[in-house]
């Protein structure tokens, strides 16, 4: 071979190595950002390293990395809410929500950053970490929660701080282990009880009794019902050919509003929303944003209301005491209570406190109300019914000694089965610190299993705000 040869050779070797340089540049450089956010991209195969971690409000760890590999230490109590960061099955829950901000960063919108890392890729030098996420989650209330509602095939909870919004606990069973995800994933996607479905945020239900709440206070609000007018129930109504009754076929009397929402009287909630009329319950609907969006942090269902147009009075009767088609998210009942706990401002709910990178603030949750559906005259007289359920009426199983308990129970009606067991409260009910939201699936009675178990997560809850 000839010295023209070898430097043929030389130069056609010098134009692949500039052009495979050039190329790793553009990548590096200009095609980055869109690289890194495709899903596919297999760089995803190392989703845990330098991966930011997820932490509750006293700091202890929800996610981290250890090594290459993502750890849960809170299980299954906390799995779809926290979610998953997978090699094989990418992200859910949190880890999804704000892969952006906890992802290693791939890259910097910085020009002279990106030439940067560039240059280092080059090397061995240390990459930058995800920013940590802070979350308002108490472990304790949440490890309460979590085995409460494990004792049963499936059920959800929230509990809310009232006055801003935090959500301090939430879970939804049957739950799944996020630590191994790579191996159970296939069977947990398939089972027969959708364990990766967040029943707290996405399950659709008819709320039952609990949704008297919202009923009460459009009828107290619009002065459509006053505190002491009196309401008939002989146990049974007629609209047209259609005949409601209550629970059992119970009949509670003469009585009151107050005496009908603490005894949890169809009947009498049927007559007190047809007095209401339609245009004004459904303008306090939009009041309370039931069917809107919450416009929280991770994926939630929008409840379902029936369209106006199409309500007539047998239907308009049945959606007063949380029947009929309405379906609603347990996280939307929470907000409801947590609206008249709070003297009728509705908080925006909210579980991601902070950002931190490397131990500093970055950034943190803007905090502030999504509406004032009624008068703070309006909640404190709704407060009043919902300590009467709790004191002599359907929810006496809530008791706690030496606290006020505020609440609704609620058996709901539905085509799958047995009631779904519906219980919400707060306490103390005049300085609430703690709403919770509880429902049962096809377990009957709501005073008889969800107010012990929104009791017992309330108490717990109440011992660790108060130390």
């Amino acid at each position: 071979m000839n010295q023209r040869s070898l430097g043929r050779i030389s130069a056609l070797f010098t134009v692949l190595f500039l052009a495979l340089v050039a190329r790793f540049a553009w990548l590096q450089l200009v095609d980055a950002p869109r690289i890194s956010a495709n899903r596919s991209n297999p760089r995803r195969s190392l989703i845990a390293v330098g991966r930011g971690r997820i932490l509750a409000a006293d700091g202890s760890v929800l996610a981290a990395t250890d090594g290459t590999r993502r750890i849960y230490p809170m299980g299954s109590a906390l799995a779809q809410v926290v979610g998953y960061a997978s090699r094989r099955y990418g992200t859910a829950g949190l880890e999804r929500a704000y892969d952006a901000l906890l992802a290693e960063p791939a890259f910097s919108a910085n020009p002279i950053e990106q030439i940067r890392d560039f240059a280092a890729s080059f090397g061995r030098v240390a990459t930058q970490s995800g920013d940590d996420l802070v979350t308002t989650i108490q472990p304790k209330i949440e490890r309460r929660l979590a085995t409460l509602l494990a004792r049963h095939a499936r059920a959800a909870g929230v509990v809310l701080d009232p006055r801003n919004g935090a959500v301090l606990a939430i879970a939804s069973v049957p739950s799944f282990d996020p630590n191994t995800m790579d191996t159970t994933f296939s069977r947990a996607l398939h089972a027969k009880d959708s364990p990766l479905l967040d029943r707290a945020l996405e399950g659709l239900y008819p709320p039952g009794s609990t949704f008297k709440m919202l009923t009460a206070s459009a009828a107290i609000d619009s002065g459509s019902v006053g505190m002491h007018d009196v309401f008939q129930d002989p146990g049974y109504l007629m609209i047209g050919k259609a005949r409601l009754h209550d629970n059992d076929y119970e009949a509670t009397g003469a009585g009151t509003i107050v005496k009908a929402f603490a005894l949890s009287s169809n009947v009498d909630f049927a007559q007190i929303v047809l007095r209401t009329g339609a245009p004004t319950f459904y303008r306090y609907l939009r009041r309370y944003g039931v069917g809107d969006s919450l416009d929280f942090q991770l994926p939630t269902a929008r409840a379902y209301v029936p369209p106006e147009s199409h309500i007539w009075a047998g239907e308009l009767a049945q959606m007063g005491f949380g029947q009929g088609a309405l379906l609603v998210t347990p996280m939307q009942i929470a907000t409801i209570a947590a609206t008249i706990a709070n003297g009728g401002v509705e908080e925006r709910p909210f579980i991601v406190r902070a950002i931190e990178r490397r131990g500093h603030l970055l950034t943190r949750t803007p905090v502030g109300p999504l509406g004032s559906p009624v008068s703070a005259e309006t909640a404190a007289k709704v407060t009043t019914m919902m300590e009467a359920v709790v004191a002599w009426g359907t929810g006496t199983t809530a008791q706690l000694p030496g606290v006020t308990v505020a609440g609704k129970t609620g058996t709901a009606t539905n085509p799958h089965g047995a009631p779904d067991s519906w219980f919400v409260c707060f306490a103390p009910a005049q300085s609430p610190r703690i709403v919770v939201a509880i429902v049962v699936e096809n377990a009957g009675y709501g005073a008889t299993v969800a107010a012990p178990i929104a009791r017992d997560v309330l108490a717990e809850a109440l011992t660790v705000i108060t130390k």
